[in-house]
């Protein structure tokens, strides 16, 4: 039997990577903007709330901060990438994430570099100190449901849709006359804050980062769990995010032959999961609900009686 602490300790690590799921699913899910640097804005949101809040900001307000600053990061990036055509933001996102690692590393003097950031305050907000990974869990579940809503609500809305013909045919999409880049730059500024906001919630939860937190591995992580889930589909990341969160946990208490690096283990078999889903589950465990509108009456058809 599961212990209670390790119980909720597991439910804590999946909303956190939930929201990072959800917040990749909407640029890659639904927009199909292929980004490698995710982990970058998770580490900037982390980062600059756990400096603010040893600095003596409030933890909300750090918070935001970080959502703020990886949103404007995003934004930056945005500009001369999105209105290109190809894979040039994964190029340039694939640069962010080693750029932000060597800031991580080598600014000494602001994230104590390799030593990391020890001692990073518990969150608390209205007078409520979340020091236990019980109380935590209702913040980081609060924050994830609000997350969650805020993306079905973009995937059910016009905008939504907007994104969902960009992903599938953009230049179809403008020739609707969509403006395609604004669209793209509003996903991208949006998923990259709510990556901030889990990145804030992961500090204030183990309470210590360093820039190893924040590799690309990461990235290539995530994006794992939102093929599995399926393209596009938010429940379908939160189902993945649960499955690989206990997979990547239970593989810590496999006893391994020695010699053995137990990271480069869980790298192969992450590996051999995403080839194995790319080619025998394209389209996810749960894919994607394709929604199809009724034929407007007087048209041709009866144009014809």
């Amino acid at each position: 039997m599961l212990e209670t602490g390790l119980i909720v300790h597991l439910l804590v690590v999946i909303t956190i990577y939930g929201i990072l799921a959800l917040s990749l699913n909407l640029i890659i899910g639904m927009t199909g903007l292929f980004t490698m640097g995710h982990a970058a804005f998770f580490g900037i949101g982390a980062y600059a709330s756990a400096i603010l809040t040893k600095l003596g900001v409030p933890w909300f307000f750090s918070m935001l901060a970080g959502v703020v600053l990886a949103a404007l990061v995003a934004f930056l990036i945005g500009i001369p990438t999105l209105r290109l055509v190809g894979d040039y933001l994964a190029v340039v996102t694939m640069g962010l994430g080693e750029i932000m690692r060597a800031i991580f590393k080598n600014w000494i003097s602001v994230t104590r570099g390799p030593m990391g950031l020890p001692g990073i305050p518990h969150a608390s907000i209205f007078g409520i100190n979340f020091n236990t990974a019980e109380k935590f869990l209702i913040l980081s579940t609060i924050c994830l449901a609000i997350v969650f809503i805020i993306a079905e609500l973009i995937i059910h809305s016009p905008f939504g849709r907007v994104l969902k013909g960009i992903r599938e045919d953009e230049t179809a999409s403008q020739a609707l006359g969509k403006n395609t880049y604004r669209f793209k730059m509003i996903s991208f500024v949006v998923g990259c804050g709510m990556a901030g906001m889990a990145g804030s919630l992961y500090a204030h939860y183990i309470n210590y980062i360093d820039p190893t937190s924040f590799v690309m591995w990461l990235t290539f992580f995530i994006i794992l769990i939102i093929m599995l889930g399926g393209l596009g589909n938010n429940v379908g990341a939160l189902a993945a995010t649960t499955v690989f969160v206990l997979l990547r946990e239970g593989l810590r208490f496999v006893k391994l032959p020695e010699g053995l690096n137990p990271a480069a283990l869980q790298q192969l078999i992450f590996g051999l999961l995403l080839i194995a889903v790319t080619i025998f589950l394209p389209r996810g465990l749960i894919p994607e609900r394709k929604v199809v509108y009724p034929r407007k009456s007087g048209g041709s058809d009866d144009a014809q009686n």
